[in-house]
């Protein structure tokens, strides 16, 4: 898994004061910017947190790669609305020896991690046959077209993986751009950084805060699991453990 902060809004805390700043004083648009210490856009944000004014934090925004994920991954971090994707297509992109992500449960056990490798590769051999026959019968049809060689081949293999994907396990590992604004981003840390999260959306989530944290620590200042501002959100369901949780989550703060 590695999760890469690509870009983020300019100045995110002076942004947000002054949008904030514009919804509590008569200032012009143009002068929201004028005599904004960065002092003064953390006393900004820490008082939109005070009385739970989010609305002013949307308008900074955070763009991040994601790599060695599963698709099981991006069935889960999708389900997150307010954000944008741009997923590698299996659909354009040959997956002939595709790279696949083991569970730590699985790679702990040498016999769960032997059938599961011998699942996987049974995937490859699957989509690689069934890609190599579609695009056979593809590029005689395309041929007997008047399609030149190469345009025909080109093409065949595009329509052929179109149909071997679906052969492809949950395991498969993709890639992905992902932007979320600083709303989404805290209601996302505060489900998936928390002990129960999934393991692997929680890694990704743990990353993404210590990124964010690095780049506009008072924006993040409270952004974490439930358990961390308050009582666990999880009645029976908890995982209690809120003491590790609120130290993961420090050190995630740099705190």
């Amino acid at each position: 898994m590695n999760v890469t902060l690509i870009t983020h809004t300019p100045m995110p805390e002076k942004t947000v004061a002054a949008a904030a700043k514009l919804c509590y004083s008569d200032s012009k648009a143009s002068s929201l910017m004028d005599n904004m210490s960065d002092e003064k856009a953390e006393k900004f944000v820490d008082m939109l947190a005070g009385f739970g004014h989010e609305s002013p934090v949307e308008h900074v925004t955070f763009t991040f790669g994601i790599e060695g994920v599963s698709r099981s991954f991006l069935a889960q971090i999708t389900r997150h609305r307010i954000a944008s994707f741009s997923v590698q297509s299996q659909r354009y992109v040959k997956q002939n020896n595709f790279e696949f992500i083991t569970p730590p449960a699985i790679a702990q056990d040498p016999y769960a991690a032997d059938v599961y490798k011998k699942a996987m590769d049974n995937a490859i051999d699957a989509y690689n046959i069934l890609a190599d026959r579609l695009q056979e019968k593809y590029i005689g049809e395309l041929l007997a077209k008047g399609m030149s060689e190469k345009a025909a081949y080109s093409k065949a293999e595009k329509m052929a993986i179109e149909d071997a994907r679906f052969v492809l396990p949950n395991a498969c590992e993709t890639k992905m751009v992902m932007t979320m604004n600083v709303r989404s981003l805290r209601n996302f840390f505060r489900l998936r950084c928390c002990n129960r999260a999934q393991w692997e959306i929680r890694a990704v989530a743990d990353e993404m805060l210590r990124l964010c944290c690095a780049a506009a620590p008072a924006l993040f200042s409270s952004a974490g699991p439930s358990c961390c501002c308050g009582i666990c959100s999880e009645g029976k369901m908890t995982c209690g453990r809120p003491e590790e949780v609120r130290e993961r989550i420090k050190l995630l703060r740099g705190e």
